[in-house]
């Protein structure tokens, strides 16, 4: 493979550097890199990564863009929203790099699909926001033997590593188990600073480069921590566990599992659809001037999103010290951003005798948008 002379042009500024050289912008050509999400972090991952030359690139994601996304989501612009994320990102990748050939994969990625998609692909990346996702490239990734490149971001925070390498140590090295459920919230309800996830994104690009390459040193066995307030770096290292469920001597896990069960989001940690009302349910009891009481669980800095006339605002860690706000002979409606924290205040209180308790499906996020 060599690069026509329009691609020698274009990719000079790396053609010049000894430890690229023209023998490695053709390396760069010849590799395929998957980018799971096209959201804050697979944007700048994209961008930089078509820029610098990859050959082939694969997104996932099953998303459209969303005009909350542009705070952060730089692939997508304003005339994008409504549109299919893989395709919006895919007509500025073009522009950027005509060279490089896309694979779009319109669909969520799952046990079922996760090893015929990732074993394709000579790096992965990973730039999802949710544990089960995490757990699930990382353990397809191991089966596949394909290194992949993390990132994750959190209000003026994020984390880089690259696991899953033949010697180093993966994900679950590290998280053996995930965290309860609700109990870290998303960036939609925790918030994210627009420009973070510029930063790891290019971070994880920069790693993906590296490992093509096979120059520098990869973030194997070290977790690059960031926090934007301070301008601040903290690398923390650690080794490959031996008794790992999936890298280690003997694994126990030898094919890909359920990760909604894994990260306890199975049925029995699920919101009980019966406890649940709806954001037109509860509009309906409203205007009918029912008897309600509403607890907003959020945290005070929240409440500039929306809020539903007549809550009292309660955090979800000040409930127990506070259930005398709250009665147990009327219908009480409990709500956060998207429902997790507030069923975890529904099942605190459940435990505690309440019996006339109801969560509000979706939270803030599905009142705002379904009830008007």
């Amino acid at each position: 493979m060599t690069l026509s002379q329009e691609e020698l042009k274009r990719f000079a500024r790396h053609t010049i550097l000894p430890e690229i050289g023209l023998e490695g912008q053709i390396k760069l050509k010849q590799a395929s890199v998957l980018i799971i999400g096209t959201g804050g972090l697979g944007s700048p991952i994209a961008l930089y990564l078509a820029a610098s030359g990859i050959g082939r690139m694969g997104l996932v994601d099953f998303d459209v863009v969303d005009e909350s996304n542009l705070q952060r989501q730089i692939i997508h612009g304003t005339s994008n929203v409504g549109m299919s994320k893989l395709e919006s990102a895919a007509e500025r990748i073009r522009e950027i790099n005509p060279f490089v050939q896309l694979d779009l994969y319109n669909e969520k990625l799952t046990r079922h699909n996760a090893l015929d998609i990732i074993r394709k692909y000579d790096v992965i990346t990973d730039g999802t926001d949710n544990f089960q996702t995490r757990y699930l490239v990382n353990d397809a990734c191991v089966l596949t033997g394909k290194p992949n490149v993390f990132g994750s971001i959190r209000q003026f925070e994020g984390q880089a590593s690259v696991y899953g390498t033949e010697q180093g140590p993966c994900y679950r090295c590290l998280f053996p188990e995930p965290p309860a459920p609700g109990s870290v919230p998303s960036c939609a309800e925790a918030g994210v600073m627009g420009v973070l996830p510029g930063v790891i994104g290019t971070l994880q690009a920069t790693e993906v480069i590296k490992l093509i390459l096979n120059i520098g040193e990869p973030l194997i066995g070290r977790l690059l921590s960031y926090d934007a307030l301070r301008m601040s770096f903290k690398e923390v290292k650690f080794m490959k566990d031996p008794d790992c469920p999936i890298c280690g001597k003997h694994p126990s896990i030898t094919e890909l599992i359920d990760y909604d069960e894994f990260c306890g989001m199975n049925n029995q940690a699920k919101i009980d659809m019966q406890e649940n009302i709806t954001a037109n349910e509860l509009k309906a009891l409203m205007e009918k001037a029912a008897d309600l009481v509403l607890i907003d669980v959020r945290e005070p800095y929240e409440l500039s999103m929306g809020c539903i006339q007549g809550a009292t605002n309660i955090p979800m860690g000040q409930v127990p010290h506070h259930t005398d706000q709250i009665p147990r002979d009327k219908s009480v409606i409990i709500y956060c951003h998207s429902g997790m924290r507030s069923y975890n205040v529904q099942q605190y209180l459940k435990q505690n005798g309440y019996t006339n308790i109801s969560n509000l499906e979706g939270g803030i996020e599905a009142w705002l948008t379904q009830s008007n």
